[in-house]
């Protein structure tokens, strides 16, 4: 029971970053710039906290270290910036689509020889991204938005794939925020940053909360879960951004972003549940 509480509150901590991020930057408390620092400095200070707390240090100089802070502030950037004009639930269902379907490529590039099924499912959820990226009247993105979205996914899906070597993960995502910060500082430099009191708070609630004390949700459910489990408890995250962009930031559900979430969420839930085909096999 304790497990599944856990892991409903991670999915929850998850989808909370895109309406807490569209909240911030819709409403114009704060700049994309502005929040993405906010949100970095209170997520480094939180594991920093927790990290002090379970004794240990952090390993600033280790092997992928500057990879994975790189690839980190690139998640942030663009993560942030795309909220400028895409909906909460439909960034948040580009991003997934796009982490998922990068990992996946990687697995199949490094040898673990994708199965028919797992073609299939990754062929259904490209053609998911494609409906909700389909530029004119009929598409259901800014095409702006989607691209910078897109470089935030595979930033994330970059920093995930260097992360999965780690020993201790919470120690390295501490080190890898901390890094971030002077990265995004010179990334964001002669932008203008602009703050005020209400996205100030938004962006600590963001970085401390639900992405610094998520990620360590997350790290503490991941050795109790199988890698198609894993995967697959994360397809809510999309719906649940959806439904919550819905209700708390009256965001529209047309049947374009319904069509493209059932294709991206089933193509990948189709794909993860099978098992990779024995190398060598045709």
């Amino acid at each position: 029971m304790r497990l599944v509480l856990a892991t409903v509150l991670t999915m929850i901590a998850f989808a909370s970053n895109s309406i807490l991020t569209r909240m911030a930057i819709d409403g114009g408390h704060i700049d994309p710039s502005g929040f993405a620092l906010v949100r970095v400095v209170s997520g480094a200070l939180v594991l920093g906290m927790l990290i002090t707390l379970r004794g240990g240090g952090l390993p600033l100089l280790r092997r992928n270290r500057i990879p994975g802070a790189v690839s980190l502030a690139v998640y942030l950037v663009g993560f942030t910036l795309a909220y400028l004009t895409l909906d909460a639930g439909l960034g948040a269902l580009i991003l997934f689509g796009v982490v998922q379907i990068t990992m996946f490529a990687h697995g199949a590039l490094s040898g673990a020889a994708p199965s028919l099924r797992q073609i299939t499912g990754g062929t259904i959820a490209f053609l998911g991204l494609l409906i909700a990226l389909w530029p004119g009247p009929g598409g259901a993105a800014d095409p702006g938005g989607a691209l910078l979205m897109i470089f935030a996914g595979l930033g994330w899906a970059a920093y995930s794939i260097l992360g999965r070597s780690a020993a201790d993960p919470l120690a390295s995502t501490a080190a890898n925020f901390l890094l971030c910060v002077p990265i995004l500082l010179v990334l964001l430099a002669g932008t203008g940053l602009r703050f005020g009191i209400t996205g100030i708070a938004l962006g600590i609630v963001c970085g401390g909360l639900t992405s610094g004390l998520g990620y360590a949700l997350w790290y503490s459910v991941l050795p109790r879960l199988t890698g198609a489990t894993a995967a697959i408890v994360q397809l809510s995250v999309p719906i649940l951004a959806i439904l919550a962009g819905a209700l708390l930031l009256g965001e529209a559900i047309g049947l374009t972003v319904i069509l493209a979430t059932l294709l991206v969420v089933g193509g990948i839930g189709w794909s993860v549940t099978a098992r990779s085909a024995p190398a060598g096999r045709k």
